[in-house]
């Protein structure tokens, strides 16, 4: 059963983000850039965290109100320790919002498979170098395609999927992988005692650029007809994500849309399947990530 936020809950309700600073992966198109919009219209000051800063610099043009762009490169381990290491001062949200999805495949710069290594193993690391600075939530993005039928679990003995690779297979991994990250380190900062919360979203069906980089024409064809009949714009889409991140919601909640198949609406708080809720692949997940990137949790009492 879901949860519906407050009647037709929109950027208009987000409280006051003055004195707040965010971060926002992602943050020149598409769900990205309408999370930027949001919080910088509510007063916060938002950093738009992408991989081409000349990119990055003509959507924060557009915006109104305190935004700066750096350089991010999710699939590129180095760039995130660039990226977290030139962090000052406190940070109140970190929104984990970039990604790729049903791409050909391919490699990050560190030999990850490029949506394990970006949509998960990036995000891993940044949010870990950063939560030393970070006062308040870290919201990641994940996907209804976690449920996915055919990837039910993480695919702990070739996390590359090499020899099996499908564009969705490894897509869906990903984003199973989100969700179990979110579990795990919401466990970790309570046993902690901080006070910041993980939480996760999904868009449902949005209307965005990321669908144009599938590597199938045949679904690229599908996703340009769902967009014009079923999709959200990027600003519903991005609704489930600015309710995750400003609401007064326990740790560990995933916020959806609420309509049917959770494709478009209001958001909600929503379920996740067995999978995503696995405490144990969830802990062996973090486990396996912190080897592979080198990166840790910066409390180690809480394990």
């Amino acid at each position: 059963m879901t949860s519906t936020a407050p009647s037709k809950w929109n950027v208009t309700d987000i409280p006051d983000q003055s004195g707040r600073t965010a971060v926002v992966t992602g943050a020149n198109s598409g769900l990205g850039i309408a999370t930027v919009e949001a919080l910088a219209g509510a007063g916060a000051h938002v950093v738009l965290a992408v991989r081409d800063p000349r990119r990055g610099e003509a959507a924060a043009a557009r915006i109104p109100g305190s935004v700066e762009v750096r350089r991010l490169d999710l699939a590129d381990l180095a760039s995130v320790r660039e990226f977290a290491a030139g962090w000052r001062g406190d940070l109140d949200l970190l929104i984990n919002n970039a990604g790729v999805m049903n791409i050909p495949e391919s490699a990050t710069k560190d030999g990850f498979e490029t949506q394990f290594g970006t949509n998960h193993l990036g995000h891993f690391a940044l949010t870990n170098l950063l939560l030393p600075h970070l006062t308040e939530r870290v919201v990641t993005v994940s996907s209804g395609a976690h449920r996915m039928p055919g990837t039910p679990r993480i695919h702990f003995d070739n996390l590359d999927l090499t020899g099996e690779y499908a564009p969705m297979k490894a897509y869906s991994q990903s984003k199973l992988a989100n969700l179990l990250f979110t579990l795990e380190l919401q466990r970790r900062l309570t046993a902690a005692g901080s006070p910041v919360r993980a939480t996760a979203a999904h868009p449902g069906w949005a209307a965005t650029n990321l669908q144009s980089h599938d590597g199938s024409a045949v679904r690229r064809a599908f996703m340009r007809v769902g967009n014009r009949l079923v999709a959200q714009d990027n600003r519903a889409g991005a609704l489930p994500t600015l309710y995750a991140a400003v609401a007064d919601l326990p740790g560990a909640s995933y916020v959806g849309p609420d309509g049917l198949g959770e494709m478009r609406g209001g958001p909600a708080l929503v379920g996740r399947s067995a999978a995503a809720s696995d405490p144990v692949a969830a802990r062996h997940l973090w486990t396996v990530s912190e080897e592979l990137t080198g990166v840790t949790f910066p409390v180690p009492a809480a394990v």
